[in-house]
């Protein structure tokens, strides 16, 4: 198999290749396999799993050349050790979150599905029945981006809609008043990561968990940022999300169509998305179905015996 890969900063070129082309030829040694250096871009002939760990290894150098201007012997090392790390862990099926021993994997192959377009696109749409791990799956490949260096912060938002209860009148202010709306975001976060870390995230901003209303005017660079509940943002609160991704960004919306609680007369910005970003290159839509439910058994009953009535 051949592989190109582009260099991103040609003008730090000597430096990606390090000393005598030094680290050219570790690649090389390390695994097996030809590197060719032509122009922009480094041409890599091998077997497939050899050249995804080289390829790995590369996107880390680059990216951290993109913060400084020499690699030094540690950073190829370490290069090399989360390049090692992160293909056990997708050769395993699991996503690497924080938790040790929390093994985090799909479980259905419209799940697997999900997972591979969330970190393969900048802009993932999923639809699906509840129970299907649309939201747990979002949070567990935002906390593995996190971890791995691959993001700087995780921002998770939620429309503020009532499922046909009135929450304006509980005492409090407004960040207690918009907790319950919250509340499913950090269950999934507390299962990914020590409940500590996330506290000590949350303070120095790395995670932030807001209402949808609050990201107004803002830009969002190196981030996750994951829509919750999307079904219940209005077409111009969709639009307004949307821009705000920022560059070396992703984002992850995520909707159930059947269950919208908006008024009869507004439509839904997320099925409205669905149609209009509908095959734009660089997004990717996922609808999972009743057979990718995981919750407990009875949850996939009590969504056919919902359907067969409607």
């Amino acid at each position: 198999m051949n592989l190109n890969i582009a260099i991103e900063q040609p003008h730090k070129k000597l430096a990606l290749f390090g000393p005598a082309d030094r680290n050219l030829r570790m690649l090389r040694d390390s695994f097996g396999i030809q590197v060719t250096a032509r122009d922009d871009e480094l041409r890599l002939s091998g077997p497939t799993d050899e050249l995804q760990k080289a390829a790995a290894v590369l996107e880390r150098l680059q990216k951290r050349l993109s913060r400084q201007d020499h690699l030094s012997a540690e950073d190829v090392s370490q290069a090399y050790r989360e390049a090692q790390h992160s293909y056990d862990i997708k050769v395993a099926g699991a996503i690497d979150v924080y938790v040790r021993g929390h093994a985090v994997r799909a479980k259905t192959q419209g799940q697997q599905r999900y997972v591979d377009a969330m970190f393969n696109h900048d802009l993932t749409f999923c639809t699906g029945p509840a129970g299907t791990g649309k939201t747990y799956l979002a949070v567990a490949v935002a906390a593995s981006l996190l971890k791995q260096g691959k993001a700087r912060r995780l921002v998770l938002a939620r429309p503020a809609v009532e499922a046909g209860e009135r929450l304006g009148f509980l005492p409090g202010d407004l960040q207690q008043k918009v907790n319950p709306y919250l509340r499913p975001l950090f269950d999934a976060l507390h299962d990914m990561i020590d409940i500590e870390q996330v506290k000590r995230f949350m303070m120095n901003d790395i995670i932030e968990v807001i209402p949808l209303a609050f990201m107004r005017g803002r830009t969002l660079n190196e981030a996750v940022i994951i829509l919750d509940e999307a079904q219940n943002t209005t077409v111009s609160q969709m639009l307004m999300f949307l821009t705000r991704l920022g560059n070396d960004s992703k984002m992850i919306v995520t909707g159930d169509t059947s269950q919208i609680d908006l008024e009869d007369d507004v439509e839904s910005g997320l099925i409205d998305a669905g149609h209009r970003l509908k095959g734009l290159p660089g997004i990717a839509s996922v609808e999972l179905e009743k057979t990718d439910i995981v919750r407990h058994r009875l949850v996939q009953s009590i969504v056919n015996a919902y359907e067969r009535h409607d």
